[in-house]
């Protein structure tokens, strides 16, 4: 068969089409269609970019403890080696400048 269930063939009339298209073209002139459409994308691009930021942020920093200079930072890796957790490094913060520790097996690149 030339139809398949839940396909709407659309018409092949020249009225029919051309009845589309001036509905199409009313309804960007009215302003509800896509004259926005590029505004609307950068703006939510722009908010997903925030919150991906802040995710980030809430992630490297604001949930770690902060110390203030690296020896601090070693001296908190040799006292967990101390009572058993092995694998910790310490890295500089890009938000807060501070130094945190972290199990992620960066390799050093200071």
């Amino acid at each position: 068969m030339w139809w398949r269930a839940g396909c709407v063939m659309g018409s092949r009339k020249r009225s029919a089409k051309a009845r589309q298209i001036s509905e199409f073209k009313a309804v960007l002139s009215a302003g509800d269609g896509f004259d926005d459409l590029f505004a609307r994308e950068e703006k939510r691009r722009e908010v997903a970019a925030a919150e991906h930021e802040a995710a980030l942020r809430a992630k490297s920093c604001e949930s770690k403890n902060r110390y203030p200079s690296r020896s601090e930072a070693e001296a908190a890796v040799a006292a967990c080696a101390e009572y058993g957790t092995t694998g910790l490094r310490v890295y500089k913060c890009r938000y807060c400048n501070g130094w945190h520790l972290t199990s992620h097996p960066w390799e050093e690149s200071e």
